[in-house]
């Protein structure tokens, strides 16, 4: 590949454009469309605490309403299940059926995983940290819940077992790698 000359940030911003315009185009796969895909995602994602449906609205930045459809067309193809919360029959907590982890394998983007690793070690490591500075600057403009996982949260209380502040609850420590919609990043003072 020719070296190019550097790209202003308005060229870079159009080239991100147009690779989430790819990346969105390819989600019209296996009888779905993007915005079910998305859901999928975020629920092979999510922990037990942020796996409902506003939760799950909250991190594809999209409306209630929105993402009810989604998930009722998710549950009627037998890829989501749907149950009442214990303790509270209001809240629902949202699971991918064994079907729906199956149609996940399947993901039309897990492609572009492989082509994230294929750009070398220091060219990935550069390109995830720009990435996540990128989402948490436009998380915080665009006002939206910070979300990440509990081994790089504040709330994580490094007990036997490890627990939650926010929720005061003890956690799976196999699902700490999971994402929080309860999330609070380790500020840089606090990791020291």
């Amino acid at each position: 590949m020719a070296k190019e000359a550097d790209q202003s940030p308005a060229e870079t911003q159009e080239r991100l454009e147009r690779l989430a315009r790819l990346i969105r185009s390819a989600g019209h796969a296996h009888g779905l469309i993007p915005a079910q895909w998305d859901v999928l995602r975020y629920l092979s994602r999510a922990n037990g605490f942020s796996n409902s449906p506003v939760a799950t609205a909250q991190y594809l930045g999209t409306t209630k309403g929105t993402i009810s459809q989604s998930i009722m067309a998710l549950v009627k193809k037998g890829l989501v299940e749907s149950e009442a919360r214990s303790g509270d029959h209001r809240s629902i907590a949202l699971h991918l059926s064994a079907k729906g982890r199956e149609t996940l394998a399947q993901d039309p983007l897990a492609a572009l995983a492989s082509d994230i690793e294929d750009l070398g070690g220091k060219t990935q490591r550069r390109f995830a940290k720009a990435v996540g500075e990128l989402l948490l600057v436009e998380t915080a403009r665009q006002q939206h819940v910070s979300f990440g996982t509990c081994k790089s949260c504040r709330h994580l209380l490094h007990s036997r077992p490890p627990a939650c502040t926010s929720f005061g609850a003890a956690l799976d420590e196999s699902k700490l790698h999971l994402l929080c919609h309860r999330f609070k990043p380790i500020k840089k003072t606090e990791a020291k």
